[in-house]
């Protein structure tokens, strides 16, 4: 396949408490909102209305900003951009055309921090604006030219993020676009649900040394990616063919194929001019952005270094743990008060055994649902060899759905239940014992299959009721071999 490049336009509507221009709340993140019922006469565009503009929504945007090492000049302005559709009543929106908030920022990819890049990656942003939503076109039969309008998301803000086209592969385009939707969702800038339209997303995607087209209608990451596979081949296969047209095409997705929807002769002119309403925005850049910075969460890259560098842990369960911020707190409280011996085991037993067991128990995590004392006990049991591996799997299970057991100590717990850990057993009767019953796997092994040892481990432990720590059995039997 052709070497191509992508870039993306991502439109990322802004929690605040109003819209963006005018006092009705915004309510995009309420799916259930009846139609036409959080609107203004501005959001409506009755006539003598003025624009007046949110302060909140400002506040947000150079946080985010400043978030993605934007520079941000002291003056810019909103403009209009026109065009007549049914869910623009204005006849124009009001966006950022010339003078935008922020301009030629980077956010930076680390190949430790994302498992799936082949290598760091700088993605420079060349600009943010902040604009109006439209409103929303309901076509109640899909043959048909008739639709309602519903205008709650008209005037909802939202600002505009437009990168270069940085982006060699899909793995890139796959990290940052999670590393955004994370850094949005950690900014308290937006919910980051592409699948209800909090967040579009835009691709520009071009073989090297010929025309981009646009692909629009983006509503998941899957579809972004898989338009962008899509896309890709079939540039592929014109450059190959020599049918590579030499405008801009616009291109829309229908899940399976892109398809036209218009080229550059046809391109909208949207003839922009500055808005007479709405006055410059003019900030004390010095004084203003030290103090957003005081109110931002530290970064990604360093909650991921502080996770990975203290607690010693591999990127996939640092990310693991940086997703859900109270399972993190979790966790490091769970480090915190077991044996420090075991600390090391605390990551397995939190996002594999713990995670595990509720999802079997079809059980939502919450901070609450294990005792951080009956918790830490297990761990350090079945660590200290008093209860083997297996046995405290089903302790687990058992805690999580039976709460009421939380309060008793686990060694007398696991002694009702016949799970301490036995080495009183006769190890060489019981050892000899599998190795007589399974003379054909003995054979194997001597021949050069090591691995099948864990098979008679497994039924070691099955006789032994998993009551004897595995290792006691695979040392023995491989004494027992070696004499063979």
């Amino acid at each position: 396949m052709a070497q191509f490049k992508v870039g993306l336009e991502i439109h990322t509507q802004l929690q605040t408490l109003y819209k963006l221009f005018s006092k009705s709340p915004n309510t995009s993140s309420v799916l259930s909102t009846a139609p036409n019922t959080t609107t203004s006469f501005f959001d409506v565009s009755l006539p003598g209305t003025q624009p007046l503009l949110n302060k909140e929504c400002l506040l947000k945007t150079l946080k985010l900003a400043s978030s993605l090492n934007c520079e941000i000049p002291s003056v810019s302005s909103f403009d209009r951009k026109h065009y007549f559709y049914g869910d623009q009543p204005l006849g124009y929106q009001i966006t950022q055309h010339f003078h935008p908030i922020a301009r030629n920022g980077r956010f930076t990819l680390l190949q430790k921090h994302n498992l799936k890049l082949d290598k760091d990656l700088i993605v420079r942003i060349q600009q943010l604006q902040l604009e109006q939503d439209t409103g929303r076109s309901i076509y109640h039969n899909i043959n048909s030219n008739l639709s309602n309008i519903d205008f709650n998301r008209a005037n909802i803000p939202l600002v505009e993020m437009v990168t270069m086209p940085d982006f060699e592969n899909i793995e890139q385009v796959r990290a940052f676009l999670q590393n955004y939707i994370k850094l949005v969702q950690m900014l308290d800038v937006c919910s980051g649900d592409l699948e209800t339209g909090a967040i579009r997303v835009d691709v520009n995607i071009n073989v090297v040394g010929h025309q981009r087209v646009e692909i629009k209608n983006l509503p998941t990451i899957s579809a972004i990616i898989n338009a962008i596979k899509y896309e890709a081949k079939r540039q592929t296969q014109l450059v190959k063919t020599g049918q590579v047209p030499n405008d801009i095409e616009t291109r829309g997705w229908n899940g399976k194929t892109t398809y036209h929807l218009r080229s550059k002769e046809t391109n909208v002119d949207y003839r922009y001019v500055p808005d007479m309403e709405l006055p410059n925005i003019k900030l004390n850049i010095d004084s203003l952005l030290p103090k957003i910075k005081e109110t931002m969460p530290p970064s990604i890259a360093e909650q991921l270094n502080h996770l990975m560098d203290t607690y010693k842990l591999n990127t996939r369960d640092a990310r693991i743990l940086f997703n859900s911020p109270p399972l993190s707190l979790f966790f490091q409280s769970i480090y915190e008060n077991v044996n420090p011996l075991h600390r090391n085991k605390v990551i397995n037993w939190i996002v594999h055994e713990f995670l595990g067991a509720l999802t079997k128990s079809e059980v939502v995590f919450s901070p609450d649902i294990i005792t951080l004392e009956s918790f830490t006990q297990l761990i350090d049991n079945v660590e200290a060899g008093n209860i083997t591996k297996s046995n405290g799997k089903l302790l687990l299970l058992h805690l999580i759905n039976n709460k009421e057991d939380q309060s008793r100590p686990i060694l007398e717990l696991a002694q009702e239940f016949d799970m301490l850990s036995s080495n009183t057993l006769d190890i060489d009767t019981l050892v000899s014992t599998v190795l007589s019953n399974n003379k054909k796997v003995v054979d194997e092994i001597l021949q050069g299959k090591p691995k099948k040892i864990n098979f008679l481990i497994g039924q070691c432990m099955r006789e032994s009721g998993g009551n004897i720590q595995p290792s006691l059995f695979e040392s023995k039997i491989k004494d027992c071999l070696k004499q063979k």
